[in-house]
């Protein structure tokens, strides 16, 4: 299928020169997003997978809909002060300043072997850092699979030694 004709680009968003991805268009066809969810499964099902992590927002919207496929259990990781309980934080800097994720000191044990997927590669900082902290709990990161990658923006020279999956390429 071709998924591009399923997403919908919106120029100058969230600021000029930005040609924003907006994957809703095909988030709302329940048959594309589906489809879209068992393509990226069937990519990596060869993998052993024990978890499947995913960076809230986006990486809810495909992260939870392929670990129920899989039969997995889903991580999220979420934006600081998000979380109850112990988490273990991390930063990581944004166009205009810093931010952090978390995720819960409980949620992977040492040695479980987790998937992150998430809705689009860009520049890679949010997914690096998702692999920080699933590294600092002990879990060992067996790739990552995107919905969408923009090539032209190298997030992939931040995730030196992972295998990546992208369905789209832009």
């Amino acid at each position: 299928m071709n998924y591009k004709e399923h997403i919908r680009v919106i120029p100058d968003f969230p600021q000029p020169g930005i040609r924003f991805k907006d994957i809703t268009t095909l988030t709302n066809n329940g048959a594309v997003y589906a489809s879209a969810i068992n393509d990226i499964r069937q990519a990596v099902q060869h993998k052993q997978i024990d978890l499947i992590a995913g960076p809230e927002a986006r990486g809810f919207i495909i992260g939870a809909p392929l670990a129920v496929s899989m039969g997995l259990g889903f991580v999220p990781i979420r934006k600081s002060g998000k979380l109850p309980g112990e988490v273990v934080e991390a930063s990581y800097d944004l166009e205009y300043g810093k931010d952090k994720l978390t995720i819960h000191k409980d949620a992977i044990k040492p040695g479980q072997k987790v998937l992150i997927a998430d809705d689009l590669l860009a520049t890679g900082g949010t997914i690096a850092t998702t692999v920080n902290l699933i590294r600092q709990l002990g879990g060992e990161v067996v790739g990552a699979a995107f919905l969408i990658e923009l090539g032209y923006l190298d997030g992939r020279s931040k995730l030196d030694g992972i295998d990546i999956f992208s369905l789209v390429s832009y």
